[in-house]
C-alpha cells in the first residue's frame, strides 16, 4: 500500500531529474553558522522555529506569511535556528523562501526537505542553508552515508531524522551529532510524543544532541520532551498560527533537564 512518504519521494525523484538537467551549481565549502555550537553552550532548550505555509496533514497553515518578516520575528523572539520548508508540491515552500530568510536573519538555517540527491544539497547550500535534513525513512543506508558525507564536505551540519529504533541505529552508525526524532510517522502521519520518550536514552547515551520534532503545541509538550532529554524542539504550526508569538516563545523557553547540554 502506497504511503504519503512514498508519494512525496516519487515527486522528489522528478524534481531531482529537473535539477540535474539544469545548470550545475558549484558550491564552496565556506564557513557557516553552527547550531551544534549553540547547543553545546545552551542552558535552556533550543527552539528551531519553522517557516511553514502548509503540510499534507494540516493543509494550509498560513499561506499569507512573508518568510523574511516571519524569520525576523522568530529571531527577535529568541529562536536558536530557523527551519525553512523548501518543498513546493506538498508544503508550498521554495528555495526563494530560503534565500529570503537567509537575507533577513543571522541565525543558523535548516533547509527542510526530502533530500534524496546531492543536487538538492547543492541548492540548499547555494541558497543560504547552514544545516540540511536527512530523513532515514526516505533513504537506504548507502545513500544516507553518501549524502551525509557530501553535506559535511560543504561544511553543512546535518540533522538526521528518525522515527523508530531501527532508524536510530542507522543514524548512530554514521556518527550523527544532531538527531531529530520525528514524533509524526511519515507513513501514516499520526503523532505521538512517546516517540521522543522511547528513543531519547539511546540518543543521549551516544552523546548526540536530540531535537524533538512535530506535535509540540503547548508548554506541557515542551516540558514532556525536555524531561525526556531533548536539547531542542522544532516547531512550525504552533508558531505560524500563534496570535502572540513572543508569548509562545516565552512559554516554550525552558531550562534544560538537569541544566546539562548532553
Amino acid at each position: 500500500m502506497e504511503t504519503i512518504l512514498d508519494r512525496i519521494i516519487e515527486e522528489k525523484r522528478k524534481e531531482v531529474q529537473k535539477l540535474r538537467e539544469g545548470n550545475c551549481i558549484k558550491v564552496d565549502a565556506k564557513p557557516r553558522r553552527s547550531l551544534i555550537h549553540k547547543l553545546t553552550a545552551a542552558d535552556e532548550i533550543a527552539i528551531i522555529s519553522e517557516f511553514k505555509r502548509a503540510s499534507p496533514s494540516k493543509g494550509i497553515i498560513n499561506s499569507g506569511a512573508d518568510p523574511a518578516e516571519q524569520a525576523a520575528r522568530y529571531e527577535q523572539a529568541g529562536a536558536s535556528a530557523i527551519s525553512v520548508l523548501t518543498d513546493s508540491t506538498f508544503f508550498k515552500g521554495s528555495f526563494s523562501d530560503l534565500r529570503a530568510v537567509r537575507e533577513a536573519v543571522e541565525l543558523p538555517i535548516l533547509c527542510k526537505d526530502f533530500i534524496i540527491d546531492s543536487s538538492q544539497i547543492d541548492m540548499a547550500a547555494e541558497n543560504g542553508a547552514d544545516i540540511i535534513l536527512l530523513i532515514v525513512a526516505a533513504l537506504d543506508q548507502e545513500s544516507l552515508i553518501k549524502l551525509y558525507q557530501y553535506a559535511q564536505g560543504l561544511n553543512l551540519e546535518v540533522l538526521v531524522e528518525v522515527h523508530d529504533q531501527v532508524e536510530l541505529e542507522n543514524a548512530l552508525q554514521i556518527g550523527a551529532q544532531l538527531i531529530g526524532v520525528n514524533n509524526r510517522d511519515l507513513k501514516t502521519f499520526t503523532v505521538s510524543l512517546e516517540t521522543t520518550e522511547s528513543l531519547a536514552k539511546s540518543i543521549k547515551d551516544a552523546g548526540a544532541f536530540l531535537i524533538s520534532e512535530s506535535g509540540i503545541h503547548q508548554k506541557e509538550d515542551v516540558e514532556r520532551v525536555r524531561n525526556a532529554g531533548a536539547n531542542g524542539i522544532l516547531v512550525g504550526e504552533a508558531f505560524m498560527k500563534s496570535p502572540d508569538l513572543l508569548q509562545s516563545f516565552k512559554d516554550f523557553r525552558l531550562p534544560l533537564a538537569g541544566g546539562l547540554q548532553q
